[in-house]
């Protein structure tokens, strides 16, 4: 695999990963799992980049960091790759088709004044569908004994009654602490030793513009009142916050926009269930949102922020993570924050996704049919969108 490289000029090992990322940010439907899978048939299996014990070792050190674990595994291969450079190259390959679409589809939706379109409330309905089916998913993972069950539901009854941005965070902060109290006797002791060529100092450099931009950003975003600046803040907090995946990125973003008026209910559910008809990372979600908000500048900000917390954790973590995988304690604080996300979600289910999506009898009837087609069946995620529209029309259509 090194020669491989040797073999080729900087910009030819761009270029091919510019190539194989777009391949799978046009293709890769389903889900981050999905997503996986799709990596290793392209990266690993066809291309040879990186053998099954380094994708697997990738894959760890992704599920221990928040944000799109999915997106982190393709910004990783890409720097192993390419460098750090060939981290952004993947992720732009990987990212930009699914924000194309979502972009466009807010412009749409605002120059059509889709509010009222039929269409819109089916894609609610798929949202609830699919949100449920990310549930019992997470939960099965991330809530598999009677004291991480409890935590989430604990989580969840808390969210609900006290709905805000900092009582989240103040929930997976006290979740992490009972984690490394109940949980570090449950830590793995065979964890596998990873190898990666960045040097501690860049790790802590990535990790110090992190902290300097989540204590910058919000008195920045108060001195100038700049709605830019605004989305930018909100949506890297959530993504330096954000543990769990794409579906966790909803309950967050939520409290953080709907509450103060930046969007309806509506308008925000109907971004996501149209998420879901789109290849790539559901964190693609923000791109929409910020159209929504402040037209092509608000997706930028939006965009760029909501990903970028990925960038520094992983050239953050890729140093250290050696000794922190092996230490019980880490892995305790991660199983109680990953209870809690369960109950998070669980909450976000309720309120806005239920709320402002099953009204009647036919929209639970619609809803309950494509949540089976989805865990049942395994009907992809794209194509439930499209049953979901026409189900949602038949429904209108012969007056149910």
């Amino acid at each position: 695999m090194e020669k491989q490289n040797k073999d080729k000029t900087s910009f030819q090992i761009l270029l091919e990963i510019l190539f194989a990322s777009t391949k799978l940010g046009l293709t890769s439907f389903g889900g981050p799992v999905a997503h996986l899978a799709y990596f290793k048939d392209e990266y690993i299996d066809r291309r040879k980049w990186l053998d099954d014990k380094t994708y697997a070792d990738i894959i760890a050190l992704c599920q221990f960091l928040p944000g799109p674990a999915s997106s982190q595994v393709g910004i990783s291969i890409g720097m192993m790759r390419g460098g750090l450079l060939g981290g952004m190259v993947s992720w732009i390959g990987f990212t930009l088709p699914s924000i194309i679409v979502l972009v466009v589809f807010a412009m749409l939706y605002q120059t059509f004044s889709l509010e009222n379109a039929g269409f819109i409330h089916s894609l609610k309905v798929v949202a609830a569908a699919v949100v449920l089916h990310a549930l019992i998913g997470l939960g099965k993972k991330l809530t598999p004994d009677k004291t991480r069950l409890a935590i989430a539901v604990v989580a969840a009854s808390i969210m609900l009654i006290y709905p805000s941005a900092w009582m989240q965070i103040l929930i997976i902060l006290g979740a992490g602490l009972l984690g490394l109290k109940l949980f570090k006797d449950k830590a793995e002791s065979n964890v596998k030793p990873f190898s990666v060529n960045i040097s501690k100092k860049t790790g802590i450099i990535s990790l110090t513009i992190l902290v300097v931009f989540l204590i910058a950003l919000p008195i920045i975003t108060k001195l100038t009142n700049n709605p830019l600046f605004s989305i930018f803040d909100t949506f890297f907090r959530v993504g330096s916050l954000v543990f769990g995946g794409g579906h966790v990125v909803l309950p967050m973003i939520e409290r953080e926009i709907v509450p103060q008026g930046l969007l309806s209910p509506d308008v925000f559910l109907a971004g996501y269930g149209m998420a879901q008809a789109v290849p790539g990372p559901l964190f693609t979600f923000s791109s929409y949102l910020g159209t929504m908000m402040e037209g092509i500048g608000g997706a930028i900000a939006a965009t760029i922020g909501i990903f970028l917390p990925s960038f520094l954790f992983i050239v953050a973590a890729l140093p250290f993570l050696n000794e922190l995988r092996k230490r019980a304690s880490f892995q305790g604080i991660l199983m109680g924050v990953n209870a809690s996300v369960v109950g998070i979600l669980l909450a976000a289910f309720y309120d806005p996704v239920i709320k402002s999506s099953i009204f009647d009898a036919s929209d639970f009837a619609l809803g309950v049919i494509l949540f089976a087609l989805l865990n049942i069946w395994k009907v992809p995620a794209w194509l439930i969108v499209i049953l979901g529209v026409v189900g949602g029309y038949i429904i209108n259509f012969i007056g149910i």
